[in-house]
Formats: C-alpha cells, sequence, structure tokens
C-alpha cells in the first residue's frame, strides 16, 4: 500500500463522518502524537550554528533511504545565545523555546550543539529545561571534543545512532484528539472574509474531534479575541498580556495592540469557539479547543513559539504571496482569494475562494480544509515543505529587540 493509499484508509472515518476521525502519525509518551518523524540537530549558541548545518546537511535523501519511517533529520539554527544576560526573561525565553521545540511531537530525537562558553551554558539549558541526555537526546560541545571538525563527526555520529530508534517507530491511525494546530492569518483582506468563515468551519471540526488549535500575534489579534475570552479567568489573562504590550512597546517606534479595523475585529478564524486558555510565548497549554499563545505579530516568531508550545501542524490562511513554513512542523497554506492561487499555486496547497464565490457553501469549503489537515498529517508534503522552507523560520522571540 503507497502512502496515498495509507492516508486514504486512515481518513476513511472522515468521509464516513464517524464520530472519532484519525490520521496516520507517529505516537509517543502522554498520548502524545507527531505528524512527522524528525531528527533536530539545535544550537544553545549561534556559535555552534554552522556545525549544527554540517550536520543536517550530511543526512542526504540517499542516506536516509534505509530508515523509511524517518521524515528528515533538520538544523534548529537562531541567532541568539551569545552577548546577552546569563539570567532573566530573555534567557528564560530561549531556553523554554529551544526545550520545547525538542520535545515536541514531531521530534523523535534530538542532538543539541554548543560552542561551549555562550551565555545560554548548554548545562544550564538542559538544566532549566529538565532536558536528560540519552539514546535520543544527545551534546556535542565544540570547546570539549577539539574543534568544528571533531563536533561534526560527533554530531553525525549521534543522529547516525537515532535514526534505527526513530525508523522503529512506523505511521499509524491516532485520534484528531491529539492533533495540535498552529493557526495563522497574515494579510487576509477584509473583501476575503468568507474564506476566514471557512477556516473557522474547519476549526469547528477539530474541536469537535478533541483537537486544539493555537492563535497568537497579540500585537494584531488582541482586540479581536477579547470578545472570545467570555470566562473571566481567560479574559483577565487576556487583558494582562494586552497591558504588558502597552508597556513594552511604550516609547518605541513600533506598532503596539492595534486598534479595532474591520480585519483586525474579524475572529470568524475561530469558528465557534471561545478562548479555553491564554499562555505564555512558547508555552504549551493544558486546555483542548481554541487556545492563544502570546506572541509578536511577526509569522516567523509566532509560528516557533507555537510549535515550541507543542503544535504539530501549522495552517497559514493568506491573501498575500508568503514564504512561511515552519521549521519542525509541516505548513499548510490556504489562499483567500482565487487570484493569489492563480499567481502562486505551486506556493498554495489549497484555494479557499470557492467559499467567496458562492460555487460551495462555507461549510464544505471548511470540510475541504479539515481535510487537508488530515492528508498532510499523515505524512503528504505541503508546498512549503516541497519549496524547502523552514530551516530560515526557526527565529526565537528575542524580546526587548521585536515588537
Amino acid at each position: 500500500m503507497d502512502t496515498h493509499e495509507q492516508v486514504t484508509a486512515a481518513r476513511h472515518s472522515v468521509s464516513g463522518h464517524s464520530p472519532t476521525d484519525s490520521f496516520l502519525g507517529y505516537p509517543r509518551d502522554a498520548g502524545r502524537a507527531g505528524t512527522r518523524n524528525y531528527i533536530g540537530v539545535f544550537i544553545a549558541g549561534n556559535c555552534a550554528a554552522t556545525a549544527a548545518r554540517l550536520v543536517a546537511r550530511h543526512f542526504t535523501s540517499r542516506r536516509l533511504a534505509a530508515y523509511p519511517n524517518v521524515d528528515g533529520v533538520l538544523a534548529f539554527i537562531h541567532e541568539l545565545g551569545c552577548g546577552m544576560e546569563k539570567s532573566g526573561e530573555p534567557m528564560d525565553l530561549l531556553r523554554r523555546t529551544v526545550g520545547g521545540t525538542v520535545r515536541n511531537p514531531n521530534l523523535a530525537g534530538s542532538v543539541i550543539m554548543a560552542l561551549g562558553c555562550e551565555r545560554n551554558n548548554i548545562y544550564g539549558l538542559l538544566e532549566q529545561e529538565k532536558l536528560v541526555a540519552g539514546p535520543l537526546l544527545k551534546t556535542v560541545v565544540l570547546q570539549e571534543v577539539g574543534g568544528t571538525a571533531a563536533a561534526v563527526e560527533q554530531g553525525i555520529a549521534a543522529v547516525q545512532a537515532m535514526l534505527p530508534l526513530a525508523n522503529a517507530v512506523p505511521r499509524q491511525p491516532v485520534p484528531v484528539s491529539e492533533l495540535v494546530l498552529g493557526l495563522q492569518t497574515i494579510d487576509v483582506d477584509a473583501a476575503d472574509h468568507h474564506a476566514r468563515q471557512a477556516l473557522g468551519a474547519a476549526v469547528d471540526l477539530l474541536v469537535a474531534q478533541g483537537g486544539t488549535a493555537i492563535v497568537s500575534a497579540t500585537t494584531r489579534n488582541a482586540s479581536a479575541l477579547a470578545a472570545k475570552a467570555s470566562a473571566p479567568r481567560t479574559a483577565d489573562a487576556l487583558a494582562q498580556r494586552v497591558h504588558w504590550w502597552h508597556g513594552y512597546s511604550a516609547g518605541r517606534d513600533v506598532r503596539s495592540v492595534r486598534s479595532e479595523t474591520a480585519r483586525d475585529t474579524d475572529v470568524s478564524y475561530m469558528g465557534g469557539q471561545d478562548l479555553q486558555e491564554v499562555c505564555a510565548y512558547a508555552v504549551p497549554a493544558r486546555s483542548r479547543g481554541v487556545v492563544m499563545m502570546d506572541s509578536p505579530g511577526y509569522e516567523a516568531m509566532s509560528v516557533t513559539g507555537q510549535v515550541a508550545a507543542g503544535a504539530t501542524l501549522v495552517c497559514l490562511l493568506t491573501s498575500a504571496e508568503s514564504a512561511l513554513g515552519a521549521n519542525g512542523a509541516p505548513t499548510v497554506r490556504l489562499a483567500a482569494s482565487h487570484g493569489l492561487f492563480a499567481r502562486s499555486p505551486e506556493e498554495m496547497d489549497l484555494d479557499c475562494s470557492e467559499a467567496a464565490s458562492g460555487a460551495m457553501p462555507v461549510s464544505e469549503v471548511g470540510r475541504t480544509i479539515y481535510e487537508s489537515w488530515l492528508h498532510h498529517a499523515s505524512g503528504i508534503a505541503t508546498s512549503a515543505e516541497n519549496l524547502g522552507l523552514g530551516e530560515g523560520e526557526f527565529v526565537p522571540w528575542p524580546i526587548g529587540v521585536i515588537a
């Protein structure tokens, strides 16, 4: 049975409107499941970036051919870790972003590399994030092993030892309740509100199955999300984040929480759901349903936090061309208008304009979106994956710089 046949079998319950839908995923501990089976090569600080990139690039498709259940070896490169305070909010945020991504269900194993003298000390990172070295988590420190060439050699050996272990976990049907979706809406024109509604219909289907959707970009969406924060504790948590943002951006030539506009107040992409929880950046939610993770509006930074918070699939709805493709989670890109899809068909996974034209009811377009999530969660590559996007989109929030 080829991949498409397996996906069809896993999604059969969707077309049959079964009470429990499933996708082909990778079961993990604590009832979680991944949509991909990656090995990640991380860095504590940018000084180890080249070494980590060389380790990841060693594992070409030819070298991975003997491990069909492994979806790739990814480098998670950032520009932080050196020249910063050794303690405090910026360091805490960097560490929990790296630690959260290491723990994402899409990662079967990880190698963390460091130069050795970073402010973000690798052993402090492990201790703070409660990461314990073992068969599927290794560390390589350049200053301890004799430099770049030796570190690359040891990194390659560490990944090679993990490949049989990762490959031993095949895809199998897992319930949609284990799917965690990162939602991104970027430059969606007011005229394309039907596409937002269709996305909302898909979110309703996901939540009905017990799944989770993470919304973010506080500076763009806070005023609109306030209408969805009906529970007092959720409304209070959101108000606290808005208050923080006003203070954070005061006196700076940046956008703070936006005033309401027709586009910003349209929260139909959340469907009929209320916010269940408000979390800090890169912090996993404890609730299912639609949750908010605080983040800047910059989409690469926002989606990096969502993956660190546990998103195993990302969905982007846009009216304009976008190069976004999350690192560590497949990104399903939806064209809100037919014009965008016609201009860039290779950039998009789905044309949602039929909802606006009336060719299909909003609910049917929503079901098509929902089924596309299960399709790509089951292993079918997204347009972003086919284009090789992702490595440049691992961007932990350098708090105090980006607003």
